[in-house]
């Protein structure tokens, strides 16, 4: 009897060490969802900022497909890897986040689960005070300037965007930026030699023009009547 009595008191004792673990953990939240296997979701702390885990739901609006996304809050932004999925429970999507932000690799899935196409974007902390960022020239790549602005959060276009073949998966356009700016793309026309610029043939034409040379021109008529 008396040691059924002091197992009792020791599962109580047990029992009562996990409900001060329990309250003591959620009491930093003001609110807060539990998923099945009781794993903490969608929190909100003291002070109004969204914490950890969270499931976001987005219905269909205006014909626009409806979509669930999942990843981290920290303080109330998002952070690191967020995966966004169709309401049929298909991955479109794999974004990377840092201060709120996009930062790094992002991944866009067709339909099929095929690779659509990948962003590249830089994120900026809005707790820094300053930031750097290039001044272009006009028409062409040079940086001739730096400017120093007030840094906010905010996520530019940095990096290499990469665009695929729906169909067929092959690459099929890329697009380089720097920190929001496209730099223009060389002219594969134009040759400079000397500090002179002149306009280069398109291979076709050469290989036509190198086949024909040495041939007789034939004049042709164009239909005109002279007087």
């Amino acid at each position: 009897m008396k040691n059924n009595f002091l197992k009792i008191q020791k599962l109580a004792f047990i029992i009562l060490l996990l409900q001060f673990f329990f309250t003591k953990g959620f009491a930093q939240y003001k609110t807060f969802d539990l998923t099945a296997s009781r794993d903490t979701i969608n929190a909100i702390d003291k002070k109004d900022l969204k914490q950890g885990k969270w499931i976001l739901h987005t219905g269909e609006v205006r014909g626009e497909p409806g979509y669930e996304e999942e990843g981290i809050f920290k303080n109330g932004k998002k952070e690191g890897v967020w995966r966004r999925y169709n309401l049929n429970g298909d991955m479109t999507a794999m974004e990377n986040y840092k201060y709120g932000g996009k930062d790094g690799e992002q991944q866009y899935f067709t339909m099929m689960g095929d690779l659509g196409r990948v962003e590249s974007w830089k994120a900026y902390n809005p707790d820094a005070p300053y930031d750097t960022i290039p001044i272009y020239g006009q028409g062409n790549n040079e940086i001739i300037n730096y400017k120093i602005v007030k840094a906010e959060q905010y996520s530019v276009k940095h990096g290499t965007w990469k665009f695929y073949d729906p169909n067929s998966g092959r690459l099929i356009r890329s697009e380089t930026y720097d920190r929001g700016f496209l730099p223009k793309e060389p002219d594969t026309n134009v040759a400079t030699t000397d500090n002179k610029t002149k306009k280069v043939k398109p291979a076709e034409v050469l290989q036509y023009e190198k086949k024909n040379s040495g041939k007789k021109k034939v004049k042709t008529r164009d239909g005109q009547t002279g007087y």
